[in-house]
C-alpha cells in the first residue's frame, strides 16, 4: 500500500481502537494515553515540526530567487491576499448561514449569561500587523514563528534579487539545505500511519463517541460547511479548468495528513510537495504562494468562528441584531487570518470573537471537548483553500507561469 493508504487505514482502525478502549476498558484509557499514545501522537508532530520552519525558509527563498523581479513579488502577494479575503469571506458567510439554518445551539438549555463573564484582551489588528516584522530572522527560525520566518524569507529574497551573482554561494546552500530536510520528510512520513492511529486513538479514546450525539447538529453543520466550502473550491477548479478530479488525487496524502494530525503546519511540507511533484504547479508559484497561504489562509477557522459564535448566541438565546451579525462576520475574517496551524488553535482563538460580539466566553466549554473531532475537516479545508488559491494565481499569471516553465526547461 502507498502511504495515503496506509494513513487512511490507520485512521480507520485508530477510530475503532479508540472507540472499544472508551467503551471496554474505560478504566485503561487514562494510562494507555498518557504513557502510550498521546507520546506516540505528539512525538510525531515534533518530528513533523522539526522539518516545517527550515522548508517553509529555503523554499520560500528560492521561489523569490526564480520571480523576476521585486515589483513581481508585490503582484504574487497582492492578488493571493485579494484572493485570501475573498475566499475566507466566502468561507465566513457560509459557516454563518448554516448556523442560522440548522439552529444547532436551540435545542440546548440550561445556559445563562452570568455577570462574571470573562474579558479578554485580544491583540489589536495595528500591533497583530507589527508583529509579523521580525526584530532577528534567527530568533524567528528558532522560535518557529512561521508569519515572522516568511517575512524573513521574503526581505533575504529581494536582496539576493538585488546583489545578483555575489549571492550565488548562498543560494546554493539554501538549495542544499532544501534537499536534506526534503529527505528528512521522506523519512519521516515512514512514520506518519503510527502517529496518526496515536493521535486519532487518543482523541477517540479519551473524548468518546457519545459526545457527537449530544451534540450531532453541532457537528454535522461543521462538517457539513467544511464539505460545501470544499466543494466550492472543486467548482473553482472546474471553471479553471484545473482537473478537480486530478488535484484531489494529487493531493490526497497531504490531505490525508492534515486530517490525522489537525495540524496545517504539519500537512505543510507534504502539500508543497503534492502540489509541486504529483500536480504539476510551477515551482515558482508553489514555492511563494504554498508557506505564505498556511501562515494565513485559514478557511477551517473563517467557518468556525462564525459558525461558532451564532451557536453559543443560540444556546445563551442572545437576541440576533444586524451589529451583532456583522460584528460576528468581521472579528471571524480578520482572526481566521492570525489562527495558528496547530490543532485546537481555533478554540482558543474563539474568545477573541465572543469578546469582539459580545457573547459569554464560557460558551467555549460547551464545544471544547468535541472540536478535536472536527478538526480534521476543517484541517483539510485549510489545506484545500491554501493549494486552490495558489493554482488561482497561476490561472491570473499565466504569462509569468510559461517563462518560468521555459526557463526552467532550459536550465535542465
Amino acid at each position: 500500500m502507498n502511504l495515503s493508504t496506509l494513513i487512511l487505514a490507520a485512521l480507520g482502525v485508530g477510530i475503532v481502537f479508540g472507540a472499544v478502549l472508551n467503551g471496554a476498558f474505560p478504566t485503561a484509557v487514562e494510562p494507555v494515553n498518557f504513557y502510550v499514545l498521546a507520546p506516540v501522537g505528539e512525538a510525531f508532530l515534533r518530528l513533523i515540526q522539526f522539518v516545517v520552519v527550515p522548508i517553509v525558509f529555503s523554499s520560500m527563498i528560492l521561489g523569490l530567487t526564480r520571480i523576476q523581479n521585486a515589483a513581481q513579488v508585490g503582484r504574487y502577494a497582492v492578488k493571493l491576499i485579494f484572493s485570501y479575503v475573498l475566499t475566507s469571506a466566502i468561507a465566513v458567510g457560509l459557516g454563518m448561514l448554516l448556523a442560522l439554518a440548522l439552529q444547532p445551539g436551540a435545542g440546548i438549555a440550561g445556559f445563562t449569561i452570568t455577570d462574571a463573564s470573562q474579558q479578554t484582551q485580544s491583540q489589536s489588528l495595528i500591533a497583530w500587523l507589527v508583529s509579523l516584522i521580525p526584530v532577528n530572522p534567527l530568533e524567528a527560525l528558532s522560535s518557529g514563528n512561521l508569519l515572522q520566518t516568511i517575512v524573513s524569507a521574503a526581505l533575504i529574497g529581494v536582496g539576493i534579487q538585488l546583489v545578483g551573482a555575489k549571492a550565488a554561494s548562498f543560494v546554493a546552500f539554501i538549495e542544499s539545505c532544501y534537499a536534506i530536510f526534503e529527505k528528512i520528510l521522506g523519512l519521516i512520513l515512514y512514520t506518519a500511519p503510527v502517529g496518526v492511529f496515536a493521535l486519532i486513538s487518543a482523541v477517540i479514546a479519551t473524548e468518546g463517541l457519545a459526545i457527537i450525539v449530544r451534540l450531532f447538529a453541532y457537528v454535522f453543520g461543521l462538517v457539513l460547511s467544511s464539505l460545501l466550502m470544499i466543494a466550492l473550491y472543486a467548482f473553482i477548479l472546474y471553471v479553471l479548468k484545473a482537473k478537480p478530479i486530478h488535484y484531489f488525487r494529487s493531493l490526497f496524502p497531504a490531505l490525508s495528513l492534515a486530517f490525522g494530525t489537525a495540524s496545517s503546519n504539519a500537512a505543510l511540507p507534504v502539500a508543497l510537495q503534492n502540489v509541486q511533484e504529483a500536480y504539476g504547479l510551477p515551482e515558482a508559484i508553489a514555492s511563494f504562494a504554498i508557506p505564505l497561504g498556511t501562515a494565513l489562509k485559514r478557511d477551517g477557522s473563517a467557518v468556525l468562528q462564525g459558525f461558532n459564535a451564532l451557536f453559543i448566541a443560540q444556546v445563551y438565546q442572545v437576541p440576533l441584531t444586524p451589529a451583532l451579525v456583522l460584528a460576528i462576520a468581521l472579528s471571524s475574517l480578520l482572526v481566521s487570518f492570525s489562527t495558528p496551524g496547530v490543532p485546537g488553535s481555533g478554540i482558543i482563538t474563539m474568545t477573541t470573537v465572543l469578546s469582539a460580539a459580545g457573547l459569554p466566553l464560557e460558551g467555549v466549554a460547551i464545544v471544547a471537548g468535541v472540536d478535536r473531532l472536527v478538526d480534521g475537516f476543517k484541517t483539510v479545508l485549510n489545506v484545500v483553500g491554501n493549494t486552490t488559491n495558489a493554482i488561482i494565481l497561476s490561472r491570473w499569471e499565466p504569462d509569468t507561469v510559461d517563462a518560468t516553465n521555459v526557463q526552467t526547461a532550459a536550465t535542465e
